[in-house]
């Protein structure tokens, strides 16, 4: 029995955990009571080593996750009845429910997604953990059992927005691996929806991963292939915001004039106006005045006394309701006044940063405040 148990897990790639976890969920799916999780940690580790026996709960759940007739699972059979296939009843279910799946549905998923994102930017993303992963959870559950294209790219559509904002997220509170599986999970999702703005977007913002462990060059050349990958389909604002974030990455990764030829094009590009948010793209929010702040944050990173005016500039442009973006603003005002040696001013932005930051609990932010306070 534990054999037979441990291959069939391990044939489907799963840990103990994991099979904990899909355990719980079939369980919470089909009404049944089931042991805590700390109880099924020791059950399956006891099943597996042959010191408690799999009752006819646990047999048939186990039996319905990995596909496993009683003899396979058990070494033997439970009754001499014909042996049934089931699962279909259920499988049918789900593929109804998706295929029934009204465009208002999928709005509401979009709604659910700008209300995370409202409170992420007011209040950061420290307390959404959960939420935003129940949301991706629910969307990739939608999007798994629609069948036809005309179902899933909707679905696919709002898994993609949804899931680069989950991972922006988790990026922000030090998650770093969920960020990048999240993003993963965005370009697929962008792919197949065919949506090449949301691809490269999603691409673009995962290259910030790879900026933050080190690899600022491959971090460079994934925010270029971005551009390539879009090529003439994104919308202005959405290329001035590939230009910048290209700018900021080639800071990163030492390239001064490089950096400055990529902020110039993105704000030759920007569309004119106090509009920020892109209608075609609405994870992008960008204007000239987030352009400015944007501009001031790089010119600090490159030790330009230019960053301070942009800085200035910004601080009295904006708005209120990006705290999170505050927090960076003044984190840049303090590198700013730092490079011109000016520490009283310094300091005074370093303290209204870290406020801020915690504010939102933003594990990036307090990192960068942690660095340039160790500069005094």
């Amino acid at each position: 029995m534990s054999a037979r148990l441990r291959q069939a897990r391990k044939a489907h790639g799963w840990s103990q955990e994991r099979l904990v976890h899909e355990i719980e969920r079939y369980a919470r799916q089909h009404s049944l009571d089931v042991a805590s999780t700390a109880s099924l940690r020791v059950y399956v580790s006891e099943w597996e080593n042959n010191r408690r026996p799999i009752g006819p709960l646990y047999a048939a759940v186990l039996r319905a996750l990995l596909g496993l007739t009683d003899r396979e699972l058990l070494g033997r059979t439970t009754s001499a009845e014909p042996v049934t296939v089931t699962g279909y009843d259920e499988l049918i279910g789900r593929i109804d429910s998706a295929h029934n799946l009204s465009l208002g549905m999928v709005d509401t998923f979009m709604a659910q997604t700008e209300l995370l994102r409202t409170v992420d930017r007011q209040m950061g993303a420290a307390a959404l953990v959960d939420q935003m992963q129940a949301h991706l959870a629910a969307l990739e559950e939608c999007l798994t059992f629609a069948v036809l294209p005309s179902t899933r790219e909707p679905i696919a559509r709002a898994l993609a927005g949804a899931a680069t904002l989950g991972a922006w997220q988790a990026l922000d509170v030090g998650a770093t691996e969920r960020a990048w599986r999240h993003y993963e999970l965005g370009k697929r999702a962008a792919a197949e929806a065919k949506e090449p703005m949301y691809l490269a977007h999603a691409m673009a913002e995962q290259a910030y991963v790879l900026s933050a462990a080190g690899k600022s060059d491959l971090a460079v050349q994934l925010v270029q292939e971005a551009h390539r990958t879009v090529g003439g389909k994104a919308s202005p604002r959405l290329l001035a915001w590939l230009h910048a974030a290209e700018a900021e990455l080639l800071a990163q990764a030492g390239r001064p004039d490089d950096c400055r030829r990529s902020l110039d094009r993105a704000a030759a590009v920007l569309p004119p106006g106090d509009t920020d948010r892109d209608p075609d793209m609405l994870s992008v929010f960008l204007n000239g005045n987030h352009l400015t702040r944007w501009r001031g944050n790089v010119l600090a990173r490159l030790g330009d006394d230019a960053a301070m005016s942009d800085l200035y500039d910004a601080l009295a442009g904006m708005d209120a309701t990006f705290t999170r973006a505050a927090a960076g603003l003044h984190c840049d005002l303090a590198q700013a006044h730092l490079a011109r040696e000016e520490q009283d001013q310094a300091v005074n932005h370093l303290r209204k940063a870290r406020l801020l930051a915690n504010r939102t609990g933003s594990a990036r932010h307090r990192a960068r405040i942690d660095q340039l306070g160790a500069k005094f």
